[in-house]
């Protein structure tokens, strides 16, 4: 099918085909799955990033920023690149802004890039290598110094938006903490003061903030080496047996009998 006979491509592979009638694609051979009636559920367009505010802020992947017809598509005509090592693939279609730090994120020069994107009332696309670390820092921040938002609730915001975000290993170079660190100082510059608790991983999920390790419960209880209240794993109960004469190295005849038969047997 040309594209000039389809508005919207299909929103899993980005070619043009009747994907909602279960057309194969002549072109990657993608078949968009059937929707359960009973359900009724949408399918995900994974090719298309996450709308963080509706005709503004948009949050994805370099996948999606390499994809200019679905960007087109979706009306987005200016792209915040996070990554230094990203290239521009589309200078000419679009309007780029760089962040150029690799190390650090500069928040306040994305910021503006931002600000005016709102005022000229522009689409754009925020976007790292995958979608999931250095891109919704920035879009974290932004919400934090444009919309008044605390850390926590700019956070759950965007985590509800894109479930894939996790900004633990962001800078795992730096340390786990370093983009929390970075987070919670510019929290601190705009409001005067930073709430003192990590950004709030659970709040959407359950999934513990950190390089994949998982967090102490601390309901469970640690085990106390030498207190006398503390069971041992080797204590047993009691076993119900009568006790027996027992004389330690003896053999079956230590009994002497009264029969003088054995005496003589044993003669």
């Amino acid at each position: 099918m040309r594209k000039r006979e389809r508005e919207n491509p299909c929103g899993v592979c980005g070619h043009y085909h009747k994907y909602e009638e279960g057309e194969v694609c002549s072109i990657c051979g993608h078949r968009a799955p059937e929707k359960s009636s009973a359900s009724g559920g949408i399918i995900h367009m994974s090719a298309f990033p996450s709308e963080i505010f509706p005709d503004f802020l948009y949050l994805g992947s370099y996948d999606n920023a390499s994809r200019a017809e679905l960007l087109k598509a979706q009306g987005i005509s200016h792209i915040l690149n996070t990554v230094p090592a990203c290239q521009n693939l589309y200078r000419n279609s679009f309007t780029y802004h760089c962040v150029q730090e690799e190390n650090a994120l500069t928040f306040d020069d994305a910021i503006q890039f931002l600000d005016q994107c709102e005022k000229d009332k522009a689409r754009v696309l925020v976007h790292c290598m995958t979608g999931k670390s250095r891109s919704p820092a920035i879009v974290v921040a932004f919400l934090m110094k444009s919309r008044g938002w605390r850390l926590a609730q700019s956070y759950q915001w965007v985590k509800e938006k894109r479930p894939s975000v996790d900004l633990s290993p962001a800078f795992e170079l730096l340390g786990q903490d370093a983009v929390n660190q970075q987070l919670q100082e510019y929290e601190q510059k705009i409001f005067g003061s930073a709430e003192s608790c990590h950004i709030p991983v659970g709040s959407v999920s359950s999934a513990p903030f950190g390089y994949g390790f998982q967090k102490a419960d601390d309901t469970n209880p640690v085990p106390a080496f030498g207190n006398l209240t503390t069971n041992s794993i080797f204590d047993q109960a009691a076993l119900n047996i009568p006790p027996q004469d027992f004389t330690f190295g003896a053999t079956r005849y230590d009994k002497i009998s009264n029969n003088p038969n054995d005496a003589q047997m044993e003669s």
